[in-house]
């Protein structure tokens, strides 16, 4: 009964909150419109400050102009923060004496961090100073999130009718209205529920068996916050939310569930009101819900199915799996908290995915190859509406229908654009995988052998080029073939995508709309979700399944049967 609490209160929270939350999106990003939104009188003045003192222009972008705003702004930042991780070593805040960062390393994780990625190469406390962690780190999780949530809005706005909107203000705003303010009330109750919030070095301890440990601490609690809301996933510590510093108990376990679902999960709705069609929203967040409302069964009930291997040694015979899991977690709140992180693309985990049994495994590898099951800010639902208008495209090529979506045509300007979009996901996760698994340097990093090191290293590439930033975390991935390989994926998984959709917006937003008739394809419909649902599992199997059954398929074959 505890543990089913522990998994029903976060979502029924989140179905409460997913529609407030949703209209405070549309109002604060649809500024266009004229309107005032809540925190006008107060924010206002300090957003026109802060414009001012950067010199920012705040007039209205075409999709290049926002496009290159965005490029530039993100590029100078992984520079600077590059800089500072090469320089850490020799520069203050920095009581443990952590060694600057090599070439590689620093290259892979100002990508990783500005990507919205985290994917961690270096062990957490260990691996970077208090000023790379607050200067470097914890800057990219604001900046990161803000970019991807600002592009979002400028999609949504072009997609609709209206203008795309400035990225500096939508940038700034993602920042002050909704980062901010949210990051700073879920900071306190963390440090209340025990998380560190100190710039002190270690602390000594002796322990019961008389010997003497030191204890990394540090600002843990504001790090936390950010790093779920803004579906960053970083840890603080190298063993991420499994710490208990990081993770303390069930009820920061649940704070974090809903942390990592509030905007991605408020989007669909913040869609609807801004489209005008609100039940066409309700219907795209529904779709999402059943879709991860089943994965999450299915990953539940895997870690409940035993681990065979070790039953055979005569330990946990009809146990569920607890291996690589903490005790104060269930099996069932680590699996559904391996669920979340991927579907929300958030990457933080609260166990060891390199030990999850294989159906499991296959979920977090589905919901990253999909990237459309919530997905990351703003980034998976520009996922999620380019599947809709696949959905819609493949729907009227049956029934010998013009399809449209929200009364524009769509075309084959935007299909290309599309298409080729769809594709490149596949291509970096499965070409990048066949480059590390057919040479040298990719197969000495690989520890596990057999199926299991094959989903391994698909995983690493899955989890870069969505954005997320979870691992098996076997992988010994601290090579300067795997820091090059993965940060490029990261960086074309993560910009590439937003131009195509910038572009496909900018397509739309030129087009007349159309009058509703007989012959228009309803999108507000359940049939509609029903459909999307479909295109967005046969789309995936058919790119991944081959992947998928020479990797946890094929583990789960040789284990079971």
């Amino acid at each position: 009964m505890v543990t089913f609490l522990s998994l029903a209160v976060p979502v029924i929270l989140l179905l409460l909150i997913a529609k407030p939350f949703g209209h405070y999106l549309a109002n604060i990003f649809d500024y266009e419109s004229g309107k005032r939104s809540i925190g006008d009188k107060w924010l206002l003045p300090f957003e026109k400050l802060v414009i001012n003192i950067s010199g920012l222009h705040t007039k209205t972008q075409n999709w290049k102009q926002y496009l290159f705003a965005l490029m530039a702004t993100n590029t100078l930042m992984i520079a600077i923060v590059y800089l500072i991780f090469r320089l850490q070593g020799v520069l203050p805040l920095n009581p443990e004496g952590v060694a600057s960062m090599e070439a590689s390393l620093a290259f892979n994780t100002a990508i990783s961090f500005m990507t919205n990625t985290n994917l961690q190469h270096y062990s957490g406390e260990s691996g970077l100073s208090y000023l790379s962690q607050m200067i470097g780190i914890l800057f990219m999780m604001f900046a990161a999130p803000a970019t991807a949530l600002a592009v979002c809005m400028a999609f949504i706005r072009g997609i609709t009718g209206k203008k795309l909107g400035n990225f500096f203000v939508d940038f700034i705003r993602s920042i002050t209205r909704v980062l901010l303010p949210i990051s700073i009330v879920f900071g306190l109750a963390f440090v209340a529920l025990g998380m560190p919030q100190t710039l002190g070095g270690p602390v000594t301890v002796e322990t019961l068996e008389g010997d003497v440990q030191e204890i990394a601490v540090g600002p843990v609690g504001s790090f936390l916050a950010i790093k779920q809301l803004g579906n960053n996933g970083g840890g603080y510590f190298g063993v991420n939310s499994s710490h208990p510093f990081e993770n303390p108990d069930g009820i920061s376990n649940m704070l974090q569930i809903i942390l990592m679902f509030l905007i991605t999960a408020s989007l669909p709705l913040a869609y609807g009101k801004m489209s005008g069609n609100v039940k066409q929203g309700w219907i795209l967040c529904a779709a999402m819900w059943l879709m991860f409302a089943s994965f999450s069964a299915v990953a539940v009930s895997g870690e409940y199915s035993g681990n065979p291997a070790m039953e055979q040694l005569g330990i946990g015979a009809g146990q569920a799996s607890m291996e690589g899991k903490e005790a104060r977690f269930t099996p069932a709140e680590s699996a559904f908290y391996a669920v979340t992180t991927t579907a929300t693309e958030t990457g933080a985990v609260n166990n060891m995915h390199d030990t999850l049994t294989p159906l499991s495994g296959l979920v977090t590898l589905a919901n990253m190859m999909l990237n459309t099951v919530f997905g990351g800010v703003g980034a998976g639902f520009m996922n999620v509406i380019m599947y809709a208008m696949i959905a819609v495209f493949l729907t009227g090529l049956m029934i010998g229908r013009t399809p449209e979506f929200l009364g524009k045509k769509l075309e084959s300007s935007e299909m290309k654009i599309i298409s080729v979009t769809l594709l490149l996901h596949p291509l970096l996760i499965l070409g990048f995988s066949a480059l590390a698994l057919a040479t040298d340097m990719g197969n000495a990093s690989i520890t596990n052998e057999g199926f299991h090191g094959i989903s391994q290293v698909i995983y690493e590439y899955s989890s870069a080029a969505a954005n997320n930033g979870s691992g098996f975390e076997g992988l010994d991935d601290d090579t300067p073939f795997w820091n090059v390989t993965t940060g490029i994926v990261m960086y074309i998984g993560r910009f590439l995508p937003l131009a195509a959709m910038l572009a496909v917006a900018h397509s739309l937003l030129r087009k007349k709309r159309i009058p509703e008739s007989s012959g228009t394809m309803r999108t507000d419909e359940p049939i509609f979700g029903g459909l999307f649902i479909m295109c967005t599992l046969i789309v995936g199997a058919l790119t991944f399944l081959p992947a998928l059954v020479i990797g946890p398929v094929a583990e789960w074959v040789t284990l079971y049967l």
